[in-house]
């Protein structure tokens, strides 16, 4: 398939959209006003938008290797700071996927170039929880519960960051929820460890609002 294919694609939907909902675009047009943040993994077989039913201009989205919440990564936490202050959402997901390309190459020893340094972060997780994962009956299952455990941390982080710590403090609604995607059958599972406003960590994490 070449790239004109693609645009042809594009002018074939639009012209859907617009005929089954002509107030579509002209609404978009003039504002976002989403409920939720997705925060999934780059992978094309996890469309955010798709699995979760919703309409442009319904989820707001952020796509990394692997789903990650990292402190330093000023892109994620620029899109989390729209997203809560400015658009104020009320749902943030993190969203994960079983076979996880990057979640596989931080369990093991091959050298994938730059994103070595992106997924350090995964690797450290794997060496706190290496306990565990090697009661695993086999590989495949050692990455599934990896790929769970993985947004289990980074529901943690994005708690525990000053942006939704901030929002808690000031009573915004604001909640959290690992979520996990099954490619082999399009399903999503709730990993329940929802953080809300009544379950926000330890108040180490709490900043002192201006």
């Amino acid at each position: 398939m070449c790239v004109d294919s693609l645009l042809a694609n594009n002018r074939s939907w639009a012209e859907t959209v617009s005929r089954e909902q002509p107030d579509l675009f002209p609404t978009l047009a003039q504002q976002q006003n989403p409920k939720y943040l997705w925060i999934g993994c780059s992978d094309s077989r996890v469309p955010a938008n798709e699995i979760v039913g919703l309409l442009p201009g319904e989820l707001f989205v952020h796509r990394n290797v692997a789903n990650l919440v990292k402190h330093v990564d000023f892109n994620c936490q620029s899109v989390v700071q729209y997203a809560v202050d400015v658009l104020g959402v009320e749902h943030i997901i993190v969203c994960g996927h079983y076979g996880c390309g990057g979640v596989k190459v931080a369990m093991g020893h091959d050298n994938a170039g730059i994103s070595d340094y992106w997924l350090r972060s995964v690797k450290d997780i794997c060496v706190r929880y290496r306990e565990e994962l090697n009661k695993c009956a086999n590989d495949d299952e050692r990455l599934a519960r990896m790929c769970e455990i993985n947004v289990v941390e980074q529901v943690s982080n994005l708690a525990n960051s000053k942006i939704v710590q901030a929002a808690w403090k000031r009573n915004q609604e604001l909640h959290i929820h690992g979520w996990i995607y099954s490619i082999e059958d399009g399903i999503l599972n709730d990993l329940q460890v929802s953080r809300d406003a009544n379950n926000p960590g330890d108040d180490i994490y709490m900043p002192e609002l201006q």
